[in-house]
């Protein structure tokens, strides 16, 4: 979820509102992004919200609101005659001018009671008024306000407005998008978001990283393969801590519902990154690669969980798995010469140099793997989005990430998305991270 949060001393700024006492024709408001306007209040408009503008100035400094400060239920208690006074307020307010001042001296009591219903109330007053120079930017704290108080169809609104108006500010679209998230609709807050980031990417400027978590998790919910592909990629891209590696792989595994053989890539993925975050993903990883196939692997993968806690070396599926590796993996490595031998062989088929090229890979032999997946490559009627995965893997195995990186950007169709975070993968090795 999207943290939300109104800057005080960015909402002071915006709206510290200064009443003019009638005949004046001094500013109003100090406000960024606009002029303000210069008029005078009507004279019975300030006889009544004098009082108000002068109570609230005092309540500050009053000690019952201060040892009240970051608890709203006392605060409402010590300003019930502040509050009191919004009515009698609004109701002499008889001009549009009025109106505006009004509005800010009821967000300054909002502010001070910190209660977000009366900061909703000043700044629609505000706006509705038609004299705010900067309109947009109160819709924007407008429809942070709306997000407090789960408003979400208001938040909505006026965040929308705040966009349409021109209003510029870095996290506008993430709360755009969190208010249709969280009103429902998440196919609306995932689209804003991903525009949102496109548009900073065109200008050669990241998003936020909280940007493209909310993207992802939103996508996970709604089982959107291309949206969890563009928001995992992203968060790995830009920011490739081991938490996010693990979100992108974890959201990527579930949304794809990928079969054994991807999976089996997608984990080895998890592996090279150092993300494993669960026992689950431990599993996975064992599941896809299959003790009878790739023993060797599969014994890695256990010591490495059980090393790490996430596996329990009493559980039973664990300890069949380790069972069969364990029985397999001298019988297996001692066949690997002759595996090579007939991978190698003029009239090997691809299904043979494959076979033989996925074994080398699981015992970590990089240079052979490379090779002979070169070669099946070169043979017709291989599956060449496999290939070329575990050919660009066995690359960046041995260090050339330049040439796996060429290698996944071959990879089409389902395989894609996966392919696309382990060219990241090679990209961020090239670069020394």
């Amino acid at each position: 979820m999207i943290r939300i949060l109104t800057s005080r001393s960015a909402l002071g700024i915006a709206l510290a509102a200064g009443f003019l006492a009638a005949g004046m024709s001094t500013p109003a408001m100090a406000q960024r992004g606009g002029k303000a306007p210069q008029e005078s209040v009507s004279p019975g408009f300030a006889k009544v919200a004098a009082p108000f503008q002068k109570a609230i100035t005092d309540a500050k400094a009053r000690s019952n609101v201060v040892a009240a400060k970051g608890k709203p239920a006392e605060l409402a208690t010590a300003l019930s005659g502040e509050k009191a006074q919004i009515e009698p307020v609004l109701a002499a307010a008889s001009t549009p001018f009025d109106k505006y001042q009004a509005g800010g001296l009821i967000v300054n009591l909002g502010q001070l009671a910190e209660d977000p219903a009366i900061l909703k109330q000043g700044l629609n007053v505000m706006i509705e008024s038609g004299k705010a120079p900067n309109a947009p930017q109160l819709q924007f704290f407008l429809g942070q306000t709306d997000l407090q108080l789960k408003d979400y169809a208001g938040a909505q609104v006026a965040l929308q407005a705040a966009l349409d108006g021109g209003y510029h500010n870095d996290e506008l679209e993430a709360f755009l998008a969190q208010a249709y998230i969280s009103g429902g609709k998440p196919n609306e807050g995932v689209a804003v978001l991903r525009r949102a980031i496109e548009s900073r990417q065109a200008a050669g400027t990241p998003a936020p990283e909280n940007w493209y978590r909310v993207g992802l998790g939103s996508a996970f919910r709604a089982r959107q393969l291309d949206q969890a592909s563009f928001f995992s990629t992203g968060l790995a891209r830009n920011y490739p801590s081991k938490e996010n590696w693990a979100g992108a792989i974890s959201v990527l595994r579930d949304v794809a519902k990928y079969q054994a053989q991807e999976n089996l890539d997608l984990m080895r993925l998890m592996a090279r990154t150092g993300s494993f975050s669960e026992e689950r993903d431990y599993i996975d990883y064992i599941q896809a690669a299959d003790a009878r196939r790739f023993p060797g692997e599969v014994m890695k993968i256990i010591d490495e969980g059980t090393a790490a806690g996430k596996l329990r070396a009493a559980d039973p599926f664990v300890t069949e798995a380790k069972g069969i590796a364990s029985s397999r993996v001298a019988a297996d490595r001692a066949s690997l010469p002759a595996l090579e031998r007939d991978a190698r062989a003029p009239n090997a088929s691809v299904a043979t140099i494959s076979a033989a090229a996925d074994t080398f890979l699981s015992y970590g032999d990089a240079a052979k793997a490379v090779d002979l997946y070169t070669v099946a490559l070169s043979k017709p009627g291989g599956d060449a989005a496999l290939l070329n995965t575990r050919l660009g893997i066995a690359q960046a195995d041995k260090g050339d990430y330049a040439g796996a990186q060429a290698s996944f950007a071959k990879v089409d169709g389902p395989r894609k998305p996966l392919a696309q975070l382990w060219g990241i993968y090679a990209a961020q090795k090239a670069a020394g991270k």
